[in-house]
């Protein structure tokens, strides 16, 4: 089965590479030599991934996903939420999403937060939502060089490292897309022997 993932993140495309049934061939943005920016007008991640999936959807009219993920900081009320990929501005640099976060943070003594991820799935017009969630901590400093975005300053809950610590194995057994993901492989792979 194919599957075209709407996005053109190198990392979330590894990720999500690294996690799919070896049934399962995933066709992304850069696979289709797609290179604009596909707008994320919506307030909430679940809109985002919509508006992302319908455009793939109604371009390539073959089953589709698009994933929206968001980082919510209780000391921030829930910040940057639907905003994380461009906190700090609309050029999306990581390090500054970072540096905004932890500047903000600088004495805050609750450091709880979670990752959310909402992924929508299209097949023969039909929209599926699945969700997945991870909680933690905003660590004082960047630590680690694997992963993106905020990985370097969230530390799962139960661990002593950060996603950004973690290697993509590791990181799958507590990953919010990862999450979401299994989900969706599940409903696909139901669907698959309902028809067989």
């Amino acid at each position: 089965m194919e599957l075209i993932f709407a996005s053109s993140n190198p990392g979330k495309i590894e990720e999500i590479k690294s996690v799919l049934p070896s049934g399962v061939k995933l066709i992304s943005l850069l696979d289709l030599n797609f290179i604009e920016e596909i707008p994320e007008t919506a307030n909430t991640l679940k809109g985002n991934a919509l508006l992302k999936a319908q455009f793939a959807y109604d371009t390539w009219n073959k089953p589709c996903f698009s994933d929206d993920s968001g980082l919510e900081i209780n000391f921030l009320d829930g910040k940057p939420g639907v905003y994380s990929a461009r906190y700090a501005g609309i050029h999306k640099d990581n390090n500054d999403n970072m540096d905004l976060v932890l500047s903000q943070m600088e004495h805050a003594d609750d450091r709880a937060a979670c990752f959310k991820t909402v992924i929508t799935l299209i097949t023969d017009g039909e929209v599926h939502h699945f969700e997945g969630r991870v909680d933690g901590i905003i660590r004082r400093n960047k630590k680690g060089l694997l992963g993106f975005g905020y990985d370097p300053i969230f530390e799962p809950e139960g661990q002593d490292k950060t996603f950004a610590e973690m290697t993509l194995n590791e990181k799958s057994k507590f990953s919010h897309r990862k999450r979401a993901l299994d989900k969706m492989i599940a409903f696909v792979e139901q669907q698959f022997k309902s028809v067989q």
